[in-house]
C-alpha cells in the first residue's frame, strides 16, 4: 500500500468558519482542526456543520476531495500530521491501522461522546478506532414507466435487468437501458466487488492472503459485467458514479446501480428531464447467479483522529466532528443519507440501502490485503471490459498484479 499512496499532499483546503459559534459545540481552548474527507454531499455537509466550532482561537478547516484515499497515509504519516481527522469507510481505514497513523477514541468517547450510539463505535481489537455516521451501498434504481412501457417486471437480478435492457432497447424506448460506474480505477474494481459478493464465496483461501477469485464465481461476475455493456452508452468506461447520476437524470437510462448516498440528488429533481422523478423507483441492489442476497458491499463512513497531533487538537477536532454528526443535523437533512444517528427517520432516499442491509448484503472486507486486491482489479480489468481480452485472461492478470504486490507486503 505505501508503494501505491506515494504521492505529494496538496492542501485545496476550504476555510470553515461561523459568523458565531455554535454555543453548544462548547470547546474550550485554542486549536486547529483539520479535516480530510471524501467530496459528497453527506460529507460536506457534515465538514461544514463542524466548522460551525469555529472560535478566535479555534480554527477549522476541510478537504473535500475525491483523491482523499491517496492523500491519507502520507498526510498523517507527517508529525504533526497534515490533518487531525480522516473521513473513512471499511477499507479506506485499513491502511491507517496498518501504519499505526490513528488513536484509540475510547477516552474521547467516554468525555464527549454521550450523543453517541454502541452501532456507531468501530471497535479493532477492542478499541474505539472510528466513529461510523452514516451507512451506504450501492442499489437499484429504476424508471417504473419504462419497465412497464416494455412490458417488463421490476428487475430483482442482474439477469433480470438484462433480459429488461434487450426489452426496452427492442421496443425503442432507449438506446442504452443500462448504466453502470465502470470508469478504470476504484470504480470498475468496485463493481467487480460487489458482484463477487453476491456469489456468497471469499475473496482469499481461509486463513490465508492466497487469491481465491479464478473461479467459477470470478468468471461468471466477469461475465455479467461484459454482458451488460451491451445495453450501455459506447463510452460506458468514461462513466463513475457520478457520471450515471447524470446520464439517469438526463433520462438517458432506465436502470443503474448506484450509491445509496447519491440518491437525494436523483430524487430531489434538480436538473432532472421530466418523467424521470416521479417513476423513479430505489430497490435492494440485484442478486447474481441464482443467489439469494444483494450482490454489493455494505459501507459505513465515520471519522477517525490522527495520532500524529497535539491532544489538544485531538479533542477538540474529536468535539468538531462530534457537533457535525449531532442529531439535530441530522434532524435537519434527513433524506441526505442513510444515517447512523440518534433519533434518525428513513425517509424516501434511503430505502434501497435499507432494503439491501435487510437482504443480507455482505460488508466489504476489511483484511489488510484488500486494498492490494481492489488496486489489481482496477488495473487489469480495463482490457477485458473494452473487449480486447478474455475473462480468463483477465483473472489471470489480477492474480498475477495482486500476488507480486502481496509478496512485496510481507502477506505471501
Amino acid at each position: 500500500m505505501k508503494l501505491m499512496l506515494k504521492t505529494t499532499v496538496s492542501l485545496g483546503v476550504l476555510c470553515l468558519t461561523a459568523g458565531a459559534a455554535f454555543a453548544d459545540c462548547g470547546i474550550e481552548g485554542a486549536g486547529s482542526v483539520r479535516i480530510l474527507s471524501n467530496d459528497f454531499e453527506a460529507l460536506r455537509l457534515i465538514n461544514t456543520t463542524a466548522g460551525e466550532c469555529a472560535t478566535d482561537g479555534l480554527t477549522v478547516t476541510a478537504n473535500a476531495t475525491a483523491e482523499h484515499k491517496n492523500l491519507q497515509v502520507p498526510a498523517l504519516s507527517i508529525n504533526p500530521a497534515e490533518y487531525t481527522v480522516a473521513v473513512v469507510a471499511n477499507n479506506s481505514i485499513v491502511p491507517l491501522l496498518n501504519d499505526d497513523l490513528i488513536r484509540p477514541l475510547d477516552d474521547l468517547v467516554a468525555k464527549y461522546g454521550q450523543d453517541l450510539q454502541p452501532n456507531q463505535l468501530i471497535k479493532i481489537d477492542g478499541k474505539v478506532m472510528a466513529i461510523a455516521f452514516m451507512g451506504n451501498a450501492q442499489h437499484l434504481f429504476y424508471r417504473k414507466d419504462i419497465l412497464d412501457a416494455a412490458g417488463v417486471a421490476a428487475p430483482t437480478s442482474y439477469e433480470d435487468m438484462l433480459a429488461a435492457a434487450k426489452a426496452i432497447k427492442d421496443a425503442g424506448l432507449m438506446d442504452y437501458p443500462l448504466a453502470a460506474s465502470v470508469k478504470p480505477g476504484w470504480d470498475l474494481a468496485a463493481e467487480f466487488v460487489n458482484s463477487y459478493l453476491g456469489t456468497g464465496a471469499e475473496f482469499f483461501a481461509p486463513g490465508s492472503a492466497e487469491l481465491a477469485i479464478d473461479n467459477e464465481n470470478g468468471l461468471k461476475v466477469l461475465e455479467i459485467m461484459r454482458a451488460m455493456t451491451e445495453y450501455m452508452d459506447p463510452d460506458y468506461l468514461t462513466f463513475d458514479a457520478n457520471g450515471i447520476l447524470a446520464e439517469y437524470e438526463a433520462g438517458n437510462t432506465a436502470m443503474m446501480n448506484e450509491w445509496g448516498s447519491l440518491a437525494g440528488n436523483a430524487l430531489d429533481g434538480e436538473g432532472a428531464a421530466e418523467g424521470v422523478v416521479e417513476n423513479t423507483v430505489l430497490a435492494a441492489a440485484p442478486t447474481i447467479g441464482g443467489g439469494s442476497i444483494p450482490a454489493v458491499a455494505l459501507w459505513w463512513d465515520g471519522f477517525t483522529i490522527a495520532k500524529n497531533v497535539s491532544d489538544e487538537d485531538a479533542a477538540a477536532s474529536f468535539q468538531a466532528m462530534v457537533h457535525g454528526i449531532s442529531p439535530e443535523m441530522v434532524a435537519a437533512n434527513p433524506a441526505v443519507a442513510t444515517w447512523l444517528v440518534a433519533g434518525y427517520e428513513p425517509g424516501p432516499a434511503a430505502v434501497g440501502v435499507i432494503a439491501t442491509a435487510t437482504g443480507g448484503a455482505r460488508a466489504y472486507p476489511m483484511q489488510p490485503y484488500m486494498g492490494l486486491l481492489h488496486t489489481a482489479l482496477s488495473s487489469e480489468l480495463a482490457e477485458y471490459m473494452a473487449g480486447t481480452e478474455d475473462a480468463a485472461q483477465a483473472l489471470a492478470d489480477v492474480k498475477a498484479a495482486y500476488d507480486t504486490a502481496a509478496k512485496e507486503g510481507g502477506y505471501l
